[in-house]
C-alpha cells in the first residue's frame, strides 16, 4: 500500500508586506503624484487674485487766467509844468528849485503883494528889538527866490546894516513861513525886498 503525502499549499505573500519587483516602484509614483496634486493644490489657493484697492485721483483745478486780467493800467497823466529853462528831474520827479540861476522869470503884480505883506509882518521883528534899544534902525534886504511853480526855494538875508543878527534871521523866518507864492512869469525868479526899519515906520 502506498503511502502519498498531501500536497503542501503554496507560499502566499504575507499582507502589508510590499511587492516585491514592480510593485514598490508603483508605489513611489503613487506617492510623487499625491505630492505633486498637494503643492498645487496650494499654489491654486494661494494665487488667489486678490481686489485692487480703489484708485483715488484728486485733480487740482488750476487757476484760470483771463487776459484782460493782466493788462498793466495807463500811467497817470503828466501835469503840465511852467517852462523854466533846463528842468532837473531827481528820482523822476521835478524840482522847480534844481536850477542854478532864475534869470528868466519875471514878477507879477501878485507876487509883489504877497511879498510886500510877508515884508509887512517881518516888522514885528523889529518892533520886539526895538523894545530893548530905541535907537536901533536900519535897512534889512532878503533875497527870496521862488521857482516856476510858485513854490518857495530859499530866503536869505544879502544885507544888514542894522548891526542886529537877530532882526534880520526873525525877517528871513518870517518869509520862510510861507510854502508858496504866487507863481512868477516865465520861469524862477530871484525877488530881492528891501525892507526899512525905522521907528514910528511902516
Amino acid at each position: 500500500m502506498s503511502s502519498s503525502k498531501p500536497p503542501t499549499p503554496s507560499m502566499a505573500p504575507a499582507a502589508g508586506l510590499p511587492p516585491s519587483g514592480n510593485g514598490k516602484y508603483i508605489v513611489v509614483v503613487v506617492v510623487l503624484v499625491a505630492a505633486v496634486g498637494a503643492l498645487l493644490a496650494w499654489r491654486s489657493c494661494g494665487n488667489q487674485p486678490s481686489t485692487p484697492p480703489p484708485i483715488i485721483s484728486r485733480y487740482d483745478a488750476a487757476p484760470t487766467s483771463h487776459d484782460e486780467d493782466n493788462v498793466p493800467l495807463p500811467p497817470p497823466p503828466e501835469e503840465p509844468i511852467p517852462d523854466s529853462g533846463p528842468q532837473t528831474r531827481i528820482n523822476g520827479t521835478y524840482d522847480p528849485c534844481a536850477v542854478k540861476s532864475c534869470s528868466g522869470g519875471k514878477t507879477t503884480d501878485e507876487l509883489e503883494n504877497a511879498l510886500a505883506y510877508r515884508a509887512k509882518q517881518a516888522h514885528r521883528c523889529y518892533d520886539q528889538a526895538l523894545a530893548q534899544d530905541s535907537d536901533l534902525k536900519g535897512h534889512v534886504s532878503v533875497t527870496v527866490r521862488v521857482g516856476a511853480n510858485g513854490a518857495l526855494c530859499a530866503a536869505n538875508i544879502t544885507s544888514n546894516d542894522m548891526g542886529s543878527d537877530v532882526v534880520a534871521n526873525c525877517v528871513a523866518n518870517v518869509f520862510r513861513t510861507s510854502r508858496s507864492f504866487p507863481p512868477p512869469k516865465g520861469g524862477c525868479i530871484d525877488a530881492k525886498v528891501p525892507i526899512n526899519f525905522v521907528p514910528g515906520g511902516k
